[in-house]
Parts: structure tokens; sequence; C-alpha cells
């Protein structure tokens, strides 16, 4: 079953259940693939639908911190609940060893010898641990093995 169809799924049976807080998070997803089809005139396959639940995520990270200096843990609680539910749809997270060994995987690949082959070495990881691990912790671990 592709992903977006397992999404259509888990909506239906958050109505089914009536879980209004899952139901919201899931129907903002499916709204957002949608918007993205529309945009742009295509059909989401897996990936490209993996890289919305990681952009959405993104965005509830940014907006808890946002919130934690303001004060407000109501809101905190609730993007830390939705990020649960957007979590569920990503594939298992890449250990930290798998990460390092993608790292010099790729580092060995391109030959990169500084911070400015990091597009190069970024650009071979990317792929591979794309809905898997954090894109911004990456780009710091890779970083910090060619700084």
């Amino acid at each position: 079953m592709a992903l977006k169809e397992r999404i259509t799924e888990d909506m239906k049976t958050a109505m089914r259940a009536a879980e209004k807080e899952r139901l919201g998070t899931v129907r903002l997803l499916l709204a957002a693939i949608k918007q993205r089809e529309v945009d742009e005139r295509i059909t989401l396959d897996d990936g490209q639908v993996l890289a919305v639940i990681e952009k959405m995520i993104k965005q509830r990270r940014e907006a808890i911190s946002q919130f934690e200096s303001g004060g407000r843990s109501d809101l905190v609680a609730k993007e830390t609940a939705e990020i649960g539910v957007l979590q569920a749809y990503l594939p298992a997270q890449l250990t930290p060893a798998e990460i390092d060994a993608l790292i010099a995987e790729a580092i060995a690949a391109t030959g990169a010898a500084s911070v400015k082959d990091m597009g190069k070495v970024m650009g071979l990881v990317k792929p591979k641990a794309q809905g898997r691990a954090d894109m911004g912790a990456l780009s710091a671990r890779i970083k910090q093995k060619l700084g």
C-alpha cells in the first residue's frame, strides 16, 4: 500500500474512533499533500510524501521553540502531539553508527577534504537518509567530520 493510501485509511480510522486530535493532524497532512499535487500538477510518490511529512515536522519543531520562548506550554503540548502522529509515517530512523557509516562512505566516494566539499557529500547522503534522519543534524555531523 502506498504511503498516501495508508494516510487516507488512517484518516478514516481516526474518524470512526472519534480521535479528534489525530484526525486533525492527518487531515492537515493530506491537505499539504493535495496542495503540493495541485501546485505542481503531479501525483506524489512515497519519497515526495515523506518530504512533505518532514517539512511539516520541521515546521512544528520551529513552532515549539517559539511557543516555549513565549511560555505557551499548552501549544507546545499540541505541537508535540502532532509531531508524534506525523513521525508514525516516517520509516525507521537511522542509528548514529549508520549515519556515520553513510557519511564516511560518501566522503570516500567524493574525495571530500574540507567543508567546501560539503555539498558533494550531502548530495550523496541525502537520498539514502531521506525520511530516516533529521537533515539539520545530518548536515551538522557532515560539517563536523569535514571541519
